[in-house]
């Protein structure tokens, strides 16, 4: 098995001689029962989100792009397939090591921002870093410059309840990113937020695509985000009905 450590050496975002696809989805089925109903949630998908993708998972409520993304993320176990995550399969690890591949590999951001409403944007953004065992001079060093870029400087002592939300998704994306993971998956990042702000999330996170090379994947309706998309994955009844690039 890859070792869940060794991160920086060859799973960086901005290691571009990484040639594996950073999300490998084969024939990939995930189903609920439901009494006596059979619900495929996900249903046969294949797929590679390659390494600087700026894609988006679009569809309705019940078109399969938030089961698609949490079995992605880990979050949930696909039914058949594989789901292979920066290199590993998701279905061979057992659960402690899978929570190494969130917490190593994989960002999370989501539209209820899910920050600790008890510690401020720097303790919320340091969280990760902390589960990791980074010392402390880089945690801070990592975490101030990374509250910087996502338009923070000088709220790091701030509390949820204090902030906007706009400024709170901002925290959550210092969050997701903070870690270099080698994919952010964005989950309706723009839902509770207004349009105005929603432009100004996705301004930071494109140029955080573009100039630092992250790969983010959203599941998103949201007509903003699939503008700002450079690649529309259009998901119908748990399957891939179309993936094309736009340009963006």
């Amino acid at each position: 098995m890859t070792d869940q450590n060794n991160k920086h050496d060859t799973h960086s975002p901005l290691n571009a001689a990484v040639q594996h696809p950073i999300v490998r989805l084969s024939d990939v089925c995930k189903t609920y029962e439901q009494g006596k109903v059979r619900v495929n949630a996900v249903h046969d998908v294949s797929l590679d989100i390659q390494h600087g993708d700026f894609a988006a998972l679009c569809g309705p409520s019940g078109s399969g792009k938030t089961s698609l993304l949490n079995l992605i993320g880990g979050l949930d176990v696909s039914s058949s397939g594989t789901v292979i995550v920066d290199g590993i399969d998701l279905a061979t690890i057992d659960g402690s090591e899978l929570s190494e591949v969130r917490k190593n590999r994989i960002g999370f951001v989501f539209q209820s921002y899910n920050l600790i409403p008890v510690m401020t944007a720097y303790e919320n953004a340091a969280f990760v870093l902390n589960l990791q065992g980074v010392d402390e001079t880089e945690c801070r060093d990592r975490v101030m410059a990374t509250l910087k870029a996502v338009g923070l400087e000088g709220l790091e002592k701030r509390r949820p309840d204090e902030m906007s939300g706009g400024q709170q998704q901002r925290v959550a994306i210092a969050r997701a990113i903070v870690t270099e993971p080698a994919i952010v998956l964005a989950d309706e990042p723009t839902a509770n937020v207004d349009s105005h702000t929603a432009e100004s999330l996705l301004d930071l996170m494109e140029q955080l695509n573009r100039q630092q090379g992250v790969t983010f994947l959203f599941s998103t309706h949201d007509q903003h985000v699939m503008d700002r998309a450079r690649r529309i994955i259009q998901m119908h009844d748990g399957k891939v009905a179309s993936d094309h690039a736009q340009a963006g």
